[in-house]
């Protein structure tokens, strides 16, 4: 197979997908049906609601639920032996019929809701304790995203010292990438001031914004005099998570995220360039699954694909930050579902810069390509530029600059939705509860001050002592997650009257593979503690298995049984 014909069939699916099982879903909803403003406009505070015009909400979005994912996910399936017909299937069918009718689901029932989370979703249409046990598991799930890209961000900021000497020259991409990185934040912030202070055109803002992105590029790989320490520039990234989790979205969030937007749309362009200059073969990986390999396919790439198919966490993004901002119903479908669909494109076209990374790898065993970031950079910038000249050499930096910054952008997004989840945890909505009226204890851990710096202390702590110890189960606990999301929602359609079968299907697959997925990590863990000579790590993943599988079963049954009565209600009528 053609890397250029599959990326062209992809694209057409994708497609298609969008403009018809979109609309229909459109259709059994009633979206847009409502002629009542969304909550940006009815609960406009300044800070958390405030109505944004659908380009930059889109970039907000996407730069969001992108992050790493697309790209590490597919890398990752490769690399365990999967090959490139099954990757490519579960991204369309996934995507179509999966991901996108939950991030789209998510953010339609969260506007319908006064913007609120999944979690309160859950407690409006099944319970109270079912809304809590949600809430625990997100926000843990949450902090492990915040410990693991701020631990990315900071080791790609970071300075390299060999024998506690400064090794200027290894270390001098990285300041590159962190000098761009803070002078991004700053035209950000000029952004969202001359647009939402000044009333700047959104047209004329953007120009300018890019022609700013290009100068900053261009700065940071000139004059880059930043060489601190990973451990410093954790402590340094902790602070600014903590800042902009409780900064307006308007002077720093959606400003900058709808300019990360630009630099994703640039990657595309660049991505898709290269495959039809280069068109690889995709023979360097296997059909279905590599001949000999013990990785079972199923449940195992549904985890591995996680944002390039169907990830819970775009479920938090959609109704933690997105529903707030949303200007008008009728966005939710090319930002949500749009924007999911766009990231599978991305993810396809991972795949192909792997076809073309392994190939290189297999012919130049001394220059190979390792680990996910110098696979996509090197194979999409290899594919331009064969020779590996100075043109391959900018746009290797230019990837990886991208990279990390949809990992900062993901990263604060992920803080200021923990601080969501810790804020909601304490209040009793049903009850008419708020951060502004509760009193006592409740009053203290929902101010939004004390739910961030918590937030924040614990994702950094546990980023700087070994959040990789658990990181795998993160797979099967954001798939979980996924599943929660698809059940929240579809419990809600039903209590209102609307068609929720196309939830169903995949809600249960979904929970399927997350429990069979666990189950298989929690054994694993189980046999290296019994080998003896185990760290806490073991430990930790096999106590949390097990409380996840729990955790799934008991919402399954609250979620399932709460669907069923409303089926005997509707036949009884």
């Amino acid at each position: 197979m053609n890397g250029l014909v599959l990326l062209i069939i992809g694209i057409a699916v994708l497609l298609g997908g969008y403009i018809f099982y979109g609309r229909w879903l459109c259709k059994q909803w009633g979206v847009g049906e409502s002629k009542e403003e969304t909550p940006a406009h009815t609960m406009e505070d300044g800070v958390d609601y405030v109505p944004a015009k659908a380009p930059i909400l889109m970039g907000h979005h996407f730069s969001s639920i992108a992050g790493a994912g697309p790209i590490t996910g597919p890398i990752s399936a490769a690399g365990l032996g999967f090959g490139w017909l099954a990757c490519t299937l579960w991204i369309l069918i996934g995507g179509i019929f999966f991901g996108g009718v939950h991030d789209f689901g998510a953010l339609f029932a969260s506007v319908r809701h006064g913007g609120k989370s999944i979690g309160e979703i859950i407690s409006a249409n099944m319970s109270l304790r079912a809304k809590r046990l949600f809430i625990i598991f997100s926000y843990l799930t949450l902090i492990l995203v915040v410990a693991a890209f701020a631990s990315i961000v900071a080791s790609t900021f970071g300075a390299t010292y060999v024998d506690g000497v400064l090794d200027m020259e290894a270390s001098k991409a990285n300041a590159q990438v962190a000098m761009v990185s803070l002078l991004f934040i700053l035209i950000a912030i000029i952004f969202g001031y001359c647009v939402y202070r000044r009333n700047a055109p959104i047209s004329v803002a953007s120009i300018v914004g890019v022609v700013a992105i290009v100068a900053i590029i261009f700065i940071g790989l000139n004059f880059h005099p930043i060489y601190l320490s990973t451990t410093a520039w954790m402590w340094i990234v902790g602070v600014y998570i903590l800042v902009a989790s409780v900064t307006p979205v308007w002077i720093l969030l959606q400003p900058r995220d709808y300019l990360s937007s630009f630099l994703l749309y640039a990657m595309l362009i660049l991505a898709a360039v290269a495959v039809v200059m280069g068109h690889p073969s995709m023979d360097s990986l296997p059909v279905f699954n590599a001949e000999g390999n013990t990785t079972p396919v199923f449940p195992v790439l549904f985890t591995t694909i996680a944002c390039g198919a169907i990830s819970g966490f775009h479920s938090l993004v959609a109704s933690g930050t997105t529903s707030k901002q949303l200007d008008k119903e009728t966005d939710a479908k090319p930002i949500a579902y749009g924007g999911m669909l766009i990231e599978c494109v991305l993810a396809i076209m991972t795949l192909i810069a792997v076809a073309y990374a392994y190939k290189w790898n297999a012919d130049n065993p001394d220059l190979a390509l390792k680990g996910a970031t110098a696979i996509f950079g090197g194979g999409i910038a290899g594919m331009i530029d064969p020779s590996r000249g100075s043109l391959y050499h900018i746009l290797y930096t230019l990837l990886v600059l991208t990279y990390s910054t949809f990992c900062l952008t993901s990263l604060d997004t992920a803080t200021r939705m923990g601080r969501f989840m810790f804020q909601e945890f304490w209040i009793d909505s049903t009850k008419g509860e708020t951060p502004e009226n509760v009193t006592g204890f409740k009053k203290i851990m929902a101010n939004p001050y004390v739910a961030t710096i918590i937030t924040v202390v614990l994702g950094v702590f546990l980023g700087l002592n070994g959040y990789a110890k658990i990181w795998a189960l993160f797979g099967s606990a954001n798939q979980l997650l996924a599943a929660l999301a698809l059940l929240a929602v579809a419990t809600w359609l039903g209590n209102i009257g609307k068609n929720n079968k196309m939830f169903l299907l995949p809600m249960a697959f979904m929970l399927v593979v997350t429990i069979f997925s666990l189950i298989i990590n929690t054994k694993t863990q189980i046999g290296l503690i019994t080998a003896g000579g185990a760290d806490w790590g073991p430990y930790v993943q096999a106590i949390l298995g097990v409380l996840l599988v729990i955790l799934a079963i008991v919402l399954a049954i609250e979620g399932i049984s709460t669907i069923s009565k409303q089926k005997n209600k509707a036949a009884a009528k």
